[in-house]
């Protein structure tokens, strides 16, 4: 992502959080569990160790999805409650992830129904292409 593009995706992380009572911190992560962009309250260390335990949250969800699912396209939403707060990781497009951190006394379905708000909005923009090449696919 460009500069630019970074700047009007923390705007928009931003705006969730001032728009979604509760909510602490989001990110926008790859499906790998790199950080695209973070919210200002988050400093570089938070958002790396936040990237590495939505990603995981994800594929353990998507685990889940493929054995006790109904195969009709895996993890919509994930939500783990803890003692202080609450983390939602949605789908954000190709290869991305929103995740927010919420309080623990936070509205669960106002937040989702924000994030999904926003990512519906901009899905497109929240996308995160492999940063690889399989060998032997084309560009």
């Amino acid at each position: 992502m460009s500069s630019t593009t970074d700047q009007s995706l923390e705007w928009l992380l931003q705006s969730l959080l001032e728009r979604t009572p509760g909510a602490r911190h989001a990110l926008v992560l790859s499906r790998d569990g790199l950080k695209l962009c973070h919210t200002r309250g988050l400093d570089i260390d938070q958002a790396d160790q936040l990237s590495a335990i939505a990603a995981g949250v994800q594929a353990l969800a998507q685990s889940a999805s493929a054995e006790f699912g109904d195969g009709s396209g895996g993890v919509r939403q994930s939500m783990t409650e803890f003692h202080g707060g609450v983390l939602f990781v949605v789908g954000a497009g190709e290869g991305a992830h929103l995740a927010v951190v919420a309080t623990e006394n936070a509205d669960v379905g106002l937040v989702g129904h924000k994030m999904n708000e926003l990512v519906e909005q901009i899905g497109p923009f929240l996308t995160a292409p492999p940063r690889y090449r399989r060998r032997g696919q084309l560009a």
